[in-house]
């Protein structure tokens, strides 16, 4: 299945596989049991910077993705373990609090880990 993106307030599924919590902000409303995580990533979210200069804002998610993509670029250390994650795993399930399933930042980190995996496996 890959890795997928859902949202930590859904209900928990057996296909979700190892479930990852990738905000650097725990949820609210969320308990720590209700969440069913296997990790808590915080080190691989945006940079609180950039985190608060997007603000979930549509108009502003081109630009957004963009330097989150350069912030992971130098995150070797927290993209290594998330894709040594997703090769040990038939299904990763990347968990987020926004209320936007498609303009988020765990939309931009799965398709970032794709092309990196990608990149892995045509070698």
């Amino acid at each position: 299945m890959g890795i997928v993106v859902k949202r930590i307030y859904d209900e928990p599924e057996s296909g979700d596989g190892y479930r990852i919590l990738v905000d650097r902000l725990w949820p609210r409303g969320v308990s720590k049991e209700r969440a069913t995580l296997d990790l808590w990533m915080k080190g691989i979210a945006p940079s609180p910077e950039l985190r608060k200069w997007f603000g979930h804002e549509p108009t502003h998610f081109n630009e957004f993705a963009e330097q989150y993509r350069a912030e992971l670029d130098a995150n070797d250390g927290a993209v290594t373990a998330l894709r040594d994650l997703a090769t040990a795993h038939a299904t990763v399930t990347l968990l987020y609090a926004a209320k936007d399933p498609l303009v988020n930042h765990a939309v931009v980190l799965r398709d970032y880990m794709n092309d990196i995996i990608g990149a892995v496996e045509t070698r």
